[in-house]
């Protein structure tokens, strides 16, 4: 045993983030090196029509779980079509970008960074942005709590 005590963080004491101020994609740091773990986990937002810029990752792979928008991902030479339920996952170097093909809804995804590699400090070094009660919605039914069933 490690002896190491267990984190629980809160949805709704977790901020967003922008890496540059300009950017079309917030970033929410849900689980990373600062909380004992090599890898890193996001709750990613890209609003209507927003895109990454081009990026890679040496030494990583990366996984997108989009859970709800669509999507275009490119890939060094190749380009699919992304929808909620789909799962992305990118080798470690390919140079990469998401675009949200939607010019109305958001596109949300839990991104998976399988080798942080300083990547979550990149992002909190970023601007900080608020996420809705919509964001977190994706992530949970409700963040009220919910009386028992009577019987």
């Amino acid at each position: 045993m490690t002896g190491a005590a267990p984190i629980v963080r809160k949805l709704t004491d977790i901020p967003g983030f922008l890496i540059s101020p300009d950017d079309t994609v917030r970033l929410a740091e849900l689980a990373g090196p600062t909380h004992g773990t090599s890898a890193s986990v996001f709750l990613e937002i890209w609003e209507p029509g927003g895109a990454q810029p081009l990026n890679s990752h040496e030494d990583s792979a990366e996984i997108f779980i989009v859970l709800s928008g669509q999507a275009e991902a490119h890939s060094d030479a190749e380009t699919v079509d992304l929808v909620a339920g789909d799962v992305l996952i990118l080798a470690p170097g390919s140079e990469h970008r998401i675009i949200n093909t939607s010019a109305t809804d958001r596109l949300y995804t839990i991104t998976v960074m399988a080798n942080d590699g300083g990547f979550a400090k990149l992002v909190t070094d970023g601007t900080e942005v608020p996420l809705t009660s919509e964001d977190l919605g994706h992530l949970v039914r409700s963040l009220a709590p919910t009386a028992p069933a009577a019987v």
